[in-house]
């Protein structure tokens, strides 16, 4: 019986990398083994990072609202404890969102947490 070779496979399986690998420098984007580790090494970042984006954008919300609210002389900290006092529910995203788009909105807010 004559012996079975998979190269058929193989090359399917080298050429879907390679292709996935498109736009990758020098070798990485040319060799087989190369462009394995590379895609590899980029999985890895990308399933890290997506989950450091959501650290990332709570950062910038919080840096936000600290902005606006220190131009009311009040403390982010003090804003935030005034908030949860008064019962009023609104995440970081959006309290940033008022704070950028509609400052007057927000100066009501902050007066009544001051109330």
């Amino acid at each position: 019986m004559p012996r079975a070779n998979s190269s058929v496979p193989h090359h399917r399986k080298h050429r879907k990398l390679i292709k996935a690998a498109k736009g990758y420098r020098a070798s990485r984007s040319k060799l087989y083994v190369n462009s394995k580790d590379a895609i590899e090494k980029a999985l890895q970042y990308a399933y890290r990072d997506r989950r450091n984006k959501k650290r990332d954008f709570r950062v910038l919300w919080i840096a936000r609202i600290k902005a606006a609210v220190n131009t009311h002389s009040l403390s982010y900290t003090k804003f935030i404890g005034g908030l949860k006092k008064k019962g009023v529910i609104l995440d970081r995203k959006a309290l940033a969102e008022i704070a950028v788009k509609d400052p007057a909105g927000f100066a009501q807010l902050v007066a009544f947490i001051k109330a």
